[in-house]
Order: structure tokens, then sequence, then C-alpha cells
């Protein structure tokens, strides 16, 4: 199956690490030029590094994608650096304080995952979809997740969120399917990532094992994994694609 990109340009937010540093990597591998965004620059600085020490063309642009002032100069400076945008995979996100029953929801946390998880993903596609019109069109893909299906105990704040982003991407998709851009989410299981660490402890703890076990394929995923789907969506390959949600998530969403 073909899915180069070469000479096309990827726009990759929360780049820096987990699921987005994955996809950049492998965007960068099929011959896109990319741009990593996110809030830390050592961190992105170092996989831009990477993926020149491979082959490939990369810069690492600052921002923070709830403030629409650094979107738009995010998706300026990625038009300014490689003339134009074609792919833009919109990974930024943040779990926000788990554990916490609905009687004992902080609304400061609510503020701070909508900002990020909902209003970052609204503010990157307004800029994104305008730099593609005046291309020829192009890929958007946002991040979901299973908890965009399913509710979990101590995760309201998540899980509405990630609820969020199917309903704005599906809308999204039909507002812009006769323009030449496609819009679809991909929705991770529970993948092995700093998040994962964060909130089940590092190697191989208990609570990882059970997140394992919930999972029908009998482990958790890779970035690796979720970042194959992202590019696959993203060439030509999809071109019949959009307004879709593809689950990478060994058979959680099928029981």
């Amino acid at each position: 199956m073909n899915t180069s990109l070469q000479n096309k340009v990827a726009l990759v937010t929360g780049g820096t690490s987990g699921i987005g540093k994955a996809a950049a990597f492998a965007l960068a591998k099929t011959g896109a030029k990319v741009v990593v965004a996110g809030r830390r620059a050592e961190e992105g600085n170092k996989v831009v590094e990477t993926i020149k020490q491979a082959g490939g063309e990369a810069l690492f642009v600052k921002a923070d994608v709830s403030r629409e002032a650094d979107v738009k100069v995010l998706v300026d400076k990625t038009v300014a650096a490689f003339g134009h945008l074609d792919i833009a995979f919109n990974n930024a996100g943040i779990e926000g304080q788990v554990g916490h029953s609905i009687e004992t929801m902080d609304v400061d946390d609510y503020q701070s995952v909508f900002d990020i998880n909902v209003k970052g993903v609204l503010l990157s596609m307004k800029h994104e979809a305008a730099a593609m019109l005046k291309n020829s069109g192009g890929s958007i893909v946002n991040t979901a997740s299973i908890a965009a299906h399913v509710g979990f105990a101590g995760g309201g704040v998540y899980v509405a969120s990630k609820h969020a982003i199917l309903g704005l991407s599906k809308s999204a998709a039909l507002d812009l399917a006769t323009k030449g851009v496609r819009v679809n989410t991909v929705s991770p299981g529970t993948i092995q990532t700093e998040m994962i660490d964060r909130m089940t402890g590092e190697g191989e703890t208990e609570a990882k094992k059970w997140w394992s076990s919930q999972h029908p394929i009998g482990r958790i995923g890779t970035a690796d994994e979720v970042a194959a789907m992202v590019v696959w969506l993203s060439s030509p390959q999809a071109s019949f694609i959009t307004g879709t949600d593809i689950a990478v998530d060994g058979g959680y969403l099928a029981r």
C-alpha cells in the first residue's frame, strides 16, 4: 500500500512526546516535511533534530493551542517555511485531574482541559483549514479516544472533552467536504505514553496490567500503532474517508 507523502507538509500539535512524537517521525519517514508544535521547546527541538538526522525536513514552533494568536502564528510559520499546508494532526491534549467523582469536580480543571482539548482543536482546525483551502485541500486528523465513546468513573471532564472532539470533527468534515479538506479522528485505547505513566505509574504496575486486561488483544498499544493510522488517514489511500472515527484500541470498544 502506497502511503507516500513526498513533498507534503504536515503539522503536528502536541508533537513533543507520545503519540504526537511518533506521528511526527512516521510522517517524516513517508517523505512529508513536518512542523512539530508544542509548549516544550527542548523536547520539540529534539524531535526535529532526530528527524533531520534521519534525512527529513522539520521545524519546531512553540505554541499553546488554547491561544488563537499562537495557533495563527504556528500556521503562518508553517506556510512561510514550506510554502503550504497539506496535513494536520491535532493531537495536543491533557488528561486533567482524573479520579474525581462528579461531586468533587473542579471547575478550574474543566476550564484547563476544555481549553486545550476542545478549544485547541477548534482553533487549530480554523486556521489549518483556511491555509489548506488556499492550496488545494488537505487532511485533518484529530485525536479523540475510547473515552469519546464510553464513560469512565472519575474521568468526567476528560471524557466530555473527547466526546466534544468527535462532534466538532464530524461537523467540520461536513463544512469542508465539498472544499477538498477531509476531517477524521482516531480513538486510541490505552497507549504506552507519558500520560499513561502519569496515571498508572511507570513500568509493569498493577494498574497497567489491569488496563492491559481490559483490551481483548491482551495488551496496551504503542504510539507507533496510532501513528500508522494517522499516516494512512492523511494519505491518498483514504481519499474517500471523511467524518469518520477509527478506533486503534485492541478491541476495547467491540465489547
